[in-house]
């Protein structure tokens, strides 16, 4: 098991949750592989489809490399699940996700990098609101970002100012230790990540720039904006039910952790 660790101590695996980008995944997927390949890390690429309504698995499997995996299932079971998926079948020293349609450009990943080595972190995240991002964002966003981000440490006491920034990353020691206790499978999987590791101990959380680019007219998201943000907000109420109150992700809750049997095989597609 160490001989393994230490093989893969230089192992970066991103991975790619996609759900309908039939459209933009092969440029997707193309544009963040030459990003990895200017790293200095050798690296994996894992695309998560979060359900086969369209072709994006298809489309994405038309890239024909070994460092990228295809992997998925057939029913949408939302970001969460499928960001958790790939986790499970992650190699790396290191664990990230960034999200697919690229409105986050993927030459953030190497200042995160360079954040997990000045810090020797457990986490760092992608920040809109760092001093030095760039952010092209809708008003309304911003509005609800904000709000959210005030609400999240109200009730978490989290230091970082950006949850939800679909840009992460992990040591795989911290996902080791948090991946058996979650639950949420949608809308707050950011939170209930760092919500949790943060009660586990892993304190060395930090933020790093970004460049964001929001193409608020082709997100589909966009159209149910409220709704989205409401079930976000009942999903992290949820969290703090289970972390504050009832103490559902301490070890002395062991025998209650819901064992996921999907998240432990990966499910070839045709």
């Amino acid at each position: 098991m160490k001989e393994k660790q230490k093989n893969n101590e230089n192992l970066i695996s991103v991975i790619m949750p996609a759900y309908k980008q039939e459209e933009t995944i092969e440029k997707d997927l193309l544009y963040l592989k030459s990003v990895m390949d200017q790293l200095r890390y050798e690296y994996e690429i894992i695309v998560v489809v979060d359900g086969t309504s369209d072709k994006t698995f298809e489309n994405a499997k038309k890239i024909k490399s070994k460092k990228i995996m295809v992997t998925g299932y057939k029913h949408n079971h939302g970001k969460g699940f499928a960001i958790r998926y790939g986790m499970t079948h992650a190699k790396g020293y290191i664990v990230g996700f960034i999200d697919a349609g690229m409105d986050l450009n993927p030459n953030g990943i190497s200042m995160l990098l360079e954040h997990f080595e000045w810090y020797k972190a457990d986490i760092v995240v992608g920040s809109k609101w760092h001093p030095v991002s760039k952010v092209i964002y809708p008003f309304r966003r911003k509005v609800l970002s904000l709000g959210y981000g005030f609400i999240v440490r109200l009730l978490f006491g989290l230091k970082v100012r950006d949850t939800q920034l679909g840009l992460k990353l992990f040591r795989k020691e911290v996902l080791e230790k948090v991946l058996p206790r979650l639950l949420v499978k949608k809308y707050a999987i950011d939170i209930e990540l760092l919500a949790v590791a943060d009660r586990l101990g892993f304190k060395r959380i930090y933020e790093a720039p970004i460049e964001l680019d929001w193409k608020d007219v082709n997100s589909s998201i966009s159209k149910n904006l409220i709704h989205s943000a409401w079930n976000m907000f009942i999903d992290t109420l949820g969290v703090f039910y289970r972390l504050k109150i009832i103490k559902y992700y301490d070890d002395s809750s062991r025998r209650k952790w819901k064992y996921d049997s999907e998240l432990n095989f990966r499910i070839n597609l045709p």
